[in-house]
């Protein structure tokens, strides 16, 4: 029987539409405070949980996590991301 070498360099790779990894992660960053990644990400409930801790916290303890969750938001890959938040819907961290 004859073996087939899969060829690597000439793969594309998927590409996920609806990724909105770049947005989230500066949305996150920038405008932690108000939760408008949880928003735009399709996380109602946990951006109005988002907006009560920013309002009891005066938005320190949410632009501290939206800068982390940023942070974590753009390191990861553009599959992986996609796999996390958007298929598996991961709210937090």
């Amino acid at each position: 029987m004859e073996t087939v070498k899969h060829e690597t360099w000439n793969t594309p790779t998927p590409q996920f539409q609806n990724n909105k990894k770049v947005a989230c992660g500066i949305f996150a960053i920038l405008l932690g405070p108000l939760g408008v990644h949880k928003f735009y990400l399709g996380y109602t409930g946990t951006g109005i949980i988002w907006l009560i801790l920013s309002i009891c916290s005066c938005g320190l303890l949410t632009s501290l996590f939206g800068l982390i969750e940023g942070i974590i938001y753009l390191i990861k890959s553009d599959e992986e991301f996609y796999q996390t938040y958007q298929v598996g819907q991961k709210h937090w961290f």
